[in-house]
């Protein structure tokens, strides 16, 4: 098997290093690749870093780039807005959940 298993499954890094002239544009694609093979459990972050430190010597590497990118934007996913951030009340006359702001309530 290529490569540390855990690290690199299938061996996909280990293997763009070895590619002469790969573009920045492969490397996302084998990356996306890796990070897919990659175990939901693993901590991707910590996997990703261990391979950086492995290929610092690749020098001005393409895949290198694309590492070093991912780790710096990876971060818990988190909601950014959209319907189902909003606060809902129903509205009475139809049923419908409406946006908390849509809804007027009559003062007595």
């Amino acid at each position: 098997m290529k490569g540390d298993p855990k690290l690199d499954p299938k061996g996909l890094i280990e293997d763009s290093f070895r590619i002469e002239g790969i573009t920045i544009e492969e490397c996302r694609s084998i990356f996306l690749d890796w990070a897919l093979s990659v175990p939901v459990v693993a901590e991707t972050h910590l996997l990703l870093q261990k391979l950086i430190d492995i290929h610092v010597d690749q020098g001005d590497h393409p895949m290198t780039q694309v590492m070093t990118e991912g780790l710096g934007t990876m971060e818990a996913p988190r909601r950014r807005g959209g319907w189902r951030s909003r606060s809902r009340t129903s509205c009475s006359c139809s049923g419908k959940v409406l946006p908390a702001e849509a809804v007027q309530i009559p003062s007595h």
